[in-house]
């Protein structure tokens, strides 16, 4: 049963990963078709950025923190770790970036969001340099 939990947890982490570095990508594309004024690709942009958000985004990212949730119950011994502490700190850090992306979305379909291409090339790193982190404390258990 854990074996078939995890697998299910790293497939749903891995799409919301997916989602998260994908974003991000777009909202560049977006702000560089806004400040071009290129009304019909940002509409296709709009519609882009909703559907990935609200049919892989949200989804993958409840699914991953339902299933680690249930890996914690099957493990509590992930509790006595240290590493593990800095880890749902991480997981607490994306989420919030999740629901960050998330204003950038409204803003944009709003026309609020005044954000540069470049800020949003830079915002694109924040869930690499977190992965990169995760993975090394889930692996190397360094405390």
């Amino acid at each position: 049963m854990y074996q078939w939990i995890l697998s299910l947890h790293l497939i749903a982490v891995v799409t919301w990963f997916a989602a998260l570095f994908y974003l991000p990508r777009l909202f560049a594309y977006h702000a560089d078709a806004r400040d071009r004024g290129e009304t019909q690709v940002i509409a296709y942009f709009l519609n882009m950025e909703r559907r990935l958000y609200k049919g892989i985004m949200l989804p993958s990212m409840i699914v991953a923190v339902v299933f680690g949730g249930l890996l914690l119950y099957l493990v509590p011994g992930f509790m006595d770790d240290e590493w593990f502490y800095a880890k749902l700190l991480l997981v607490a850090g994306l989420i919030g970036y999740h629901h960050v992306c998330l204003a950038y979305l409204k803003q944009f379909a709003a026309e609020r969001c005044h954000k540069s291409a470049t800020f949003f090339r830079a915002f694109n790193g924040i869930p690499t340099l977190l992965l990169v982190v995760i993975i090394l404390l889930v692996v190397l258990k360094p405390f």
